[in-house]
């Protein structure tokens, strides 16, 4: 037998399969799939006997107790809303809070015999509950059994039983199925499906054993219960209001709240965590990776969606969303963070928006922002890449952190404004602000950079011609001036800086820099010497399309003659501190005897700035200059916001629960041009959803008037807020507050 070599010759590959690609599942990995829905349920049979049949079937069960009807105890005046503080919430459903007892009434086709019935309350929660996961949950009457949710009778009488139910404190927040089970010899007897028994489960602040309790009564009402939020803007020095309704009450903004979780793919198991919860949802609320809530836009192009000024609440864009399941158009820092904070507090943790002015930025994660000039003192804006923006809003929200040493629960930024990725996604926390304040950059999570945001130190450079830089002036102050937000129960603001950084030049200030340090970042260590002039910028209030004048204060403090060789430039710039045209520049040169000051007067013309003005209409003012005798450097920095016309708006009518009122809006084209493509939106909290109209044009000096009527649905202190908006004037609001009487 001889050996007989075979040559096998290679094929060409087959083609790659065209069409759609396949949904990758977890088939072959595990046993079902992870159960990421709420929305998605499994139906539980209404009878399961026990055993095999006998040879004449299984027996009926109609002998033994029945189940006729569950009242759920549901309306917003009964006891289970009113204690569980989800009165306000426009839902036909029963919403409460865990670690908190809620009562049901179960009416029985006899009364209820303890020694003899035995039957329990059951709730579930995704597509496949498994008790040991906690997505099906037993409760049970008596003492002797109990599961991980207490139970107990509170009162008897005749066929009916009210029964008191207590979730866990950490238990799994959304939206359960409950079904009364009976238990009988032969088998376990239930009631059929019903949507109406159907409740959501949400956190409780009011609860010890709860992560997200918090032990302050007016801090809860205004974290967690108030609708009407202010949230602050523009200048450090010139802080600007922006009315917002939360509506987080409102019809279908819970259900909304509970799609996002579930569009992105979180665990069931997961949602119980307040860490794990709000750390997903900083992602989902943009859409950079994750066909999130919503859209970016810096540009000033809004012609394929809403522009973020234009927005007055939350309901519209989380409702679009639920609906439309495509991301909403478009948001920047502001409405990033009003929503999400809609959503924490619909779900129950507490929150608020906060603003930090001055907020550095794009600087490669060192805590310097660098600002490059050339040997004449003059700034080189191609060199000159990081940017400070003039404010930028984040949100905190209150919670324990179990899994960070003792101290450092209490309040946590989280940040939805996509700015860098955190582990591979768009998203910014939870951090703790007492790690940001002592400098224990090394907590998960990204408190590193949220401690850059209000610590960076501003670096002037001067680079001479043959490309070294050397630091000429630091300003270790600029970064993170203040961080403001309401005042819990009031109108007013509330300077919260401290809670972020130790007063400058302190002790303890350093000791929180240099353990950041520690950690990994890096700052300027030169520091060179103080110039012995100072430059001064006044703090002006100017109407958009005003001339005016910029008073430039020179100060020698030195005994000696001082020249010094100018620069003024004015540039426009977006909130974010990105230059998008220069429409000044002067060279004078300023002559300052021994302590002497001297005032330099440059004079704005509007035909200058307007014709380059982008949203939210600021001007920033860098001046920089060169003392000729010394050689050193001196700068100042001030930004100015250009106040837009106003919004009148007014209510007129009774003012009380379920009578008509009426809302009007008036505006006056203050220009000396037409206004084109203009949208005007208007709502208020528990008075009116959100309405909106458009005009096409508003000639110059023409008025508008728009009347809605409205009905309030309850008593209390609130607001009817409006803004107008297009392409040529942004940020134009208005607001009216008034008292609903019951």
């Amino acid at each position: 037998m001889s050996d007989q070599s075979v040559t096998v010759t290679p094929s060409p590959a087959p083609p790659p399969p065209t069409g759609p690609r396949p949904k990758m599942t977890n088939r072959g990995r595990t046993t079902v799939p992870i159960d990421s829905s709420n929305s998605s349920s499994t139906d539980i049979p209404e009878i399961e006997y026990f055993g095999v049949p006998g040879p004449r079937g299984f027996p009926p069960l109609t002998e033994f107790l029945d189940i006729w009807d569950v009242d759920m105890m549901k309306k917003s005046d009964e006891s289970n809303k009113m204690d569980h503080h989800t009165m306000l919430f426009n839902s036909d459903y029963l919403i409460v809070r865990r670690g908190q007892e809620f009562q049901v009434k179960i009416s029985f086709n006899r009364p209820y015999k303890p020694a003899e019935d035995k039957f329990a309350v059951e709730f579930v929660i995704g597509s496949s509950p498994q008790y040991s996961k906690g997505t099906y949950i037993p409760v049970f009457p008596t003492k002797e059994r109990q599961s991980s949710w207490d139970g107990r009778i509170t009162k008897t009488s005749d066929n009916v039983v009210t029964m008191g139910i207590t979730p866990a404190a950490n238990c799994i927040v959304g939206k359960y199925h409950m079904y009364v089970a009976v238990l009988t010899p032969h088998g376990i007897r239930r009631t059929r499906r019903d949507n109406s028994r159907d409740l959501y489960i949400l956190f409780n602040p009011w609860a010890a054993d709860d992560a997200v309790f918090l032990n302050d009564e007016k801090e809860r009402e205004e974290c967690v219960m108030t609708e009407m939020g202010i949230i602050y803007h523009g200048a450090y020095d010139d802080v600007a209001e922006r009315d917002w309704n939360y509506g987080q009450f409102n019809f279908g903004v819970l259900d909304a709240c509970l799609y996002i979780m579930d569009r992105s793919e979180m665990p069931i198991t997961n949602r119980g965590d307040p860490i794990k919860v709000t750390r997903k949802a900083s992602a989902m609320l943009n859409s950079r990776d994750d066909e999130g809530v919503l859209v970016g836009n810096w540009s000033g192009d809004y012609t394929y969606g809403v522009a973020p000024t234009s927005w007055t609440g939350s309901t519209d864009i989380l409702l679009s969303y639920a609906s439309s399941k495509m991301p909403v158009c478009y948001a920047q820092c502001w409405v990033y963070a009003a929503v999400f904070n809609t959503f924490l507090r619909c779900l129950g943790i507490p929150s608020r928006v906060v603003t930090n002015f001055y907020s550095a930025h794009d600087n490669d994660g060192n805590l310097k922002t660098d600002i490059i000039m050339d040997e004449n003192g003059r700034i080189d804006r191609n060199r000159t890449k990081d940017s400070i923006w003039n404010y930028h809003c984040w949100n905190e929200c209150y919670m324990s952190r179990p899994d960070l040493p003792p101290g450092f629960g209490g309040w946590q930024v989280v940040d939805a404004t996509p700015q860098e990725t955190s582990d591979g996604m768009y998203r910014c926390g939870p951090a703790s602000v007492q790690a940001i304040k002592h400098g224990q950059i090394c907590y998960p999570f990204d408190a590193a950079f949220v401690f850059a945001e209000v610590n960076s130190d501003v670096v002037f450079y001067s680079r001479s011609k043959d490309g070294t830089m050397e630091p000429v002036k630091v300003n270790r102050t600029h970064v993170g001036r203040n961080v403001l937000t309401k005042t819990p129960g009031d109108v007013t603001r509330r300077d919260i800086t401290d809670q972020y950084k130790f007063t400058e030049g302190s002790t303890e200030e350093r000791t929180a820099l240099e353990k950041a340090e520690e950690y990994g970042c890096k700052r300027e260590k030169s520091d060179p010497a103080l110039a012995d002039v100072d430059l001064v910028l006044p703090t002006l209030e100017i109407s958009i399309g005003d001339d005016f004048e910029l008073n430039l204060e020179a100060i020698n403090r030195s005994d000696e003659q001082r020249t010094v060789d100018v620069y003024v430039s004015g540039s426009v710039v977006y909130y974010t501190g990105v230059t998008t045209s220069e429409f000044l520049f002067r060279t004078p040169t300023v002559n300052l005897g021994p302590q002497k000051t001297v005032k330099e007067t440059v004079v704005v013309e509007s035909k200058r700035y307007m014709k380059h003005l982008v949203e939210q209409a600021n001007l920033h003012f860098i001046v920089t200059g060169k003392i000729r005798e010394t050689g050193q450097i001196v700068t100042a920095m001030k930004v100015v916001t250009l106040r837009n016309p106003k919004l009148t708006v007014e209510v007129s009518g009774e003012g009380k629960v379920s009578e008509e009122m009426m809302a009007t809006v008036e505006f006056t084209n203050p220009f000396s041009f037409n206004l084109e493509g203009v949208y005007i939106r208007m709502e208020g909290p528990g008075v009116m959803m959100p309405k909106n109209r458009y005009y096409s044009l508003i000639p110059a000096s023409s008025s508008l008037t728009w009347t809605e009527l409205f009905t309030p649905v309850r008593a209390g202190k609130t607001r009817v807020i409006a803004t107008l908006d297009c392409p040529a004037v942004r940020q134009v609001h208005g607001q009216a507050t008034f008292t609903v009487k019951a």
